[in-house]
């Protein structure tokens, strides 16, 4: 059987990516690189096929964060895209159109992690039913999660 077509993006659509090969592990990491690159907690990863990862729109910017590492964004949106390694090329879990199969298997750098960041799910969760509907009612320019035959897509902003 034949791994499936993977497809991702930037928030805005200005890059995107195909993936017919195998992907590597997903992972999180803890690093400060890796929570400053992403503006969060962790950053989570997989990492990408020697063969048959093919950009289809755009070129990524990047970031020398250190002496054998940068990190790829869109320059346009600024979405956090890769992390790129002497050891290959791992590609954010949160720019893949479908990341339901992509649940982190290993935890990397778990020293730097926060240390309330294992507690952060037990939160109460936001209930006011105004807050979302108040969600609903915008107007979102985000790319959508499928390829678009242009860009920016129509009805969506650049």
């Amino acid at each position: 059987m034949s791994e499936p077509i993977r497809t991702g993006g930037c928030q805005c659509g200005a890059i995107r990516f195909r993936i017919s090969g195998k992907i590597g592990r997903p992972s999180i990491c803890h690093c400060r690189m890796c929570q400053k690159q992403f503006g969060g907690f962790f950053s989570a990863l997989v990492t990408a096929p020697e063969d048959g990862m093919e950009w289809t729109r755009g070129e990524l910017s990047y970031f020398q964060s250190s002496i054998n590492i940068d990190r790829g964004f869109c320059s346009n949106c600024g979405t956090p895209m890769t992390y790129r390694h002497p050891g290959g090329l791992e590609l954010a879990i949160g720019t893949f159109d479908d990341r339901i199969d992509l649940q982190p298997q290993i935890q990397v750098n778990h020293e730097a992690r926060l240390p309330w960041v294992e507690k952060i799910f037990d939160a109460p969760v936001h209930t006011d039913p105004d807050f979302y509907s108040r969600q609903e009612a915008i107007i979102s320019f985000q790319h959508p999660d499928h390829d678009t035959e242009t860009w920016p897509a129509k009805g969506f902003r650049a």
